[in-house]
């Protein structure tokens, strides 16, 4: 292990950034379905605060809505279940990398207004409670400030499974 390993964990310890090249290390989604470009505040086994640059390039605005493009709320939901598989992963340590979470139940989502191509997401996530590998969290998204939309859910860790 190199000192500059050393020196991100002990930041992610402090409640540190992962940035995006810790982000494909950690959890699997890649473009188009990476919804999250960094985590600006990990505290581990408590929280994180996850990043979502929306642009207009993004490929569901050719569908979603064409001339009024507005970001699906399932994806803010995505975005917001990503940015807890980073926290899961800080938690857990580098040998949670890469394995999946997948969602189990999701609750009281409320979407509050539309996101739009130029908005910044800030994905607030708290983790609820862990027991083995189901973990339970509550997440509200923001656009300055604003709260956009929030739910809570339960999703498990597991490995991943080879391709059929």
């Amino acid at each position: 292990m190199d000192s500059t390993t050393t020196d991100r964990e002990a930041a992610s310890a402090m409640g540190g950034t992962v940035d995006i090249a810790r982000i494909l290390h950690a959890i699997p989604h890649r473009y188009p379905f990476l919804m999250i470009d960094r985590v600006v505040e990990v505290l581990p086994d408590r929280s994180a605060i996850g990043i979502k640059n929306v642009s207009v390039n993004e490929s569901f605005f050719q569908g979603h809505f064409p001339g009024h493009p507005v970001m699906p709320g399932v994806l803010i939901i995505e975005s917001m279940a990503q940015t807890a598989a980073v926290l899961v992963v800080e938690t857990l340590g580098p040998e949670a990398a890469g394995k999946v979470v997948y969602f189990m139940s999701i609750e009281g989502a409320k979407f509050r207004r539309p996101v739009h191509p130029g908005d910044q997401l800030r994905i607030h996530v708290t983790k609820d409670r862990h027991r083995g590998n189901v973990w339970k969290f509550h997440a509200v998204a923001r656009v300055d400030g604003v709260s956009v939309a929030e739910a809570t859910y339960a999703a498990m860790i597991m490995d991943r499974v080879a391709e059929r």
